[in-house]
């Protein structure tokens, strides 16, 4: 049977609708910056994830081809996740999308090496046509944070926010989110697809990154 992350790591892919604290370990991820509205048709973010997913699909069907990556095993290609931060702006202003940073990723298994990231990245831009530098092979070690499963659509994430954020304060803790791209960021796991998936049916992991309050 594939490994899938999601099954694995219940404890970070599937939290309740209540929140809770987890202590999230390092992991490597498929990533492309950006700025600007997500929803933007063709837009930067769109294009990042089609790269993001040609790179992830390239890996995990690598055993298939005559490029072997050692320690491979099959596995189910996790969930698109997003890091998201606005310059100036302390947590996260939904009502201004524009103005949006972000990180999209998709986390990838610990056999994928710098080298074989290099040869999935330039597999993809051959055989997909796309151009793939803008990917990069990045490390992110969240740490303790803060989680909760928001269930509906991304314009209703605000009041799961302020849930999470009132949970937070109750536990003695605070948000450590930073408005520029050194530092730890509101981050996003995306559960459904939204091209398959009813609005009020998307769940989509909501976490911050929290320390102990000065």
């Amino acid at each position: 049977m594939a490994f899938d992350f999601k099954k694995e790591y219940k404890e970070f892919y599937m939290p309740g609708k209540k929140p809770e604290i987890v202590n999230v370990p390092r992991a490597n991820y498929i990533a492309v910056r950006g700025k600007g509205d997500p929803n933007e048709e063709d837009g930067t973010y769109q294009q990042a994830v089609s790269i993001l997913y040609a790179i992830a699909y390239t890996l995990k069907m690598s055993y298939k081809t005559d490029h072997k990556i050692e320690g491979f095993i099959e596995y189910v290609v996790p969930p698109l996740e997003g890091f998201w931060w606005q310059p100036g702006v302390e947590g996260v202003d939904f009502a201004n999308k524009a103005t949006f940073h972000w990180i999209a990723a998709i986390r990838l298994p610990d056999f994928v090496t710098p080298d074989e990231f290099e040869w999935a990245k330039e597999e993809a831009a051959r055989k997909k046509g796309l151009d793939t530098t803008a990917a990069e092979l990045l490390t992110i070690d969240e740490g303790l944070c803060a989680q909760i499963m928001h269930l509906g659509p991304y314009d209703d994430e605000p009041a799961t926010v302020a849930l999470l954020d009132a949970f937070v304060a109750e536990q003695g803790l605070e948000n450590d989110m930073s408005d520029t791209a050194a530092g730890r960021h509101h981050h996003e796991i995306y559960l459904s697809d939204p091209r398959r998936t009813a609005p009020e049916k998307l769940k989509t992991v909501l976490r911050h990154p929290v320390r102990a309050r000065d």
